[in-house]
C-alpha cells in the first residue's frame, strides 16, 4: 500500500445515467472554456466520468494481435482486450475540491470514504472508487440545481500507487450535461513524473456556470493541488485497504 494526501478527519448512490449525447466538445489549449449557461445546460445533475486504459505499446507489452490471425478478439471489447495484456497496475482516482458560496470547503474522493452528497451540501457526489480502469471508469454527480450555492469545483485526478504513469495511460475526463453535447479532456501530454493533475474548474461567474480546462501536472498530490489553486485546506497521509 501506499500512501498520499487526504483531508484529516458514504455510502455510494446509483444514478440513471442517461443517454449519452451524440456530438462532443473538447476543450484543448485552443478552445479552454465552455458555457453551460448559455447552452442551456446548467441544471439537474452534471455527470463527470474518469476513465483510463494502460499504453501497452509504451511499456512493452505485445501489440493487440492481428484481427486476421485472431478474429475472436473482434469479439472482445477494449477493456477485456487491455487487461488481458500484460500492464503496469496503475490505480487513478477522481476528486473535486470545491468551496461553496457560503465559504466552506472540502473535498470528495475515494481516499478517505468523503463520497459527498448530491441534494445537501457539498451538492457534488461521487460514485465509488474503481481500481482498475474498467470501462465504466469513476464517476462524480454535481448537482447544479444548487448552482447557485456553488462557487467553484476543481476536477483533479490522481494516482494513488505513487508510481508515476501519467505518460503511459489514456485518460479522459467527460462531462455529461443534463441535456446538449458532452465536453471531453483528455490527459495526453506526455508528464512521466507527474502524480497529479487538476483536470477542469467549473466556476459560479456571476450567476453563469463556466467550465474551463486545466490539464496542469504536479508531481505531489491533492495537497500540492490546494497550494497551486489557494484552496486553504489541512492535508495528512490517507490510506486504501487493499482490495
Amino acid at each position: 500500500m501506499g500512501f498520499l494526501d487526504s483531508l484529516r478527519g458514504g455510502r455510494a448512490a446509483e444514478y440513471d445515467a442517461g443517454s449519452a449525447a451524440t456530438n462532443a466538445i473538447e476543450l484543448t489549449k485552443r478552445h479552454q472554456r465552455v458555457s453551460l449557461t448559455k447552452q442551456g445546460a446548467a441544471t439537474g445533475h452534471l455527470r463527470v466520468n474518469l476513465s483510463w486504459r494502460m499504453r501497452t505499446s509504451d511499456i512493452g507489452a505485445p501489440q493487440r494481435p492481428s484481427l486476421l490471425r485472431h478474429p475472436l478478439q473482434a469479439l472482445k471489447p477494449d477493456s477485456v482486450q487491455g487487461h488481458s495484456q500484460s500492464m503496469v497496475n496503475v490505480d487513478l482516482d477522481l476528486g473535486v475540491m470545491y468551496e461553496l458560496a457560503d465559504g466552506s470547503k472540502g473535498v470528495v474522493q475515494p481516499l478517505g470514504d468523503f463520497l459527498g452528497e448530491t441534494n445537501d451540501p457539498p451538492y457534488v457526489k461521487l460514485s465509488g472508487d474503481n481500481r482498475f480502469g474498467s470501462a465504466s471508469g469513476e464517476t462524480v454527480y454535481i448537482n447544479l440545481d444548487h448552482r447557485e450555492d456553488i462557487k467553484r469545483l476543481l476536477v483533479f485526478v490522481y494516482i494513488y500507487d505513487q508510481t508515476p504513469a501519467f505518460d503511459r495511460t489514456q485518460a479522459s475526463v467527460t462531462l455529461y450535461p443534463s441535456n446538449g453535447p458532452r465536453i471531453e479532456i483528455h490527459l495526453d501530454e506526455r508528464q512521466p513524473q507527474a502524480r497529479s493533475c487538476a483536470v477542469v474548474m467549473i466556476e459560479n461567474v456571476k450567476g453563469e456556470i463556466v467550465v474551463r480546462r486545466e490539464v496542469k501536472y504536479v508531481y505531489g498530490f491533492q495537497g500540492e493541488l490546494d497550494r497551486l489553486y489557494g484552496w486553504g485546506l489541512q492535508w495528512g497521509r490517507g490510506y486504501k485497504t487493499k482490495a
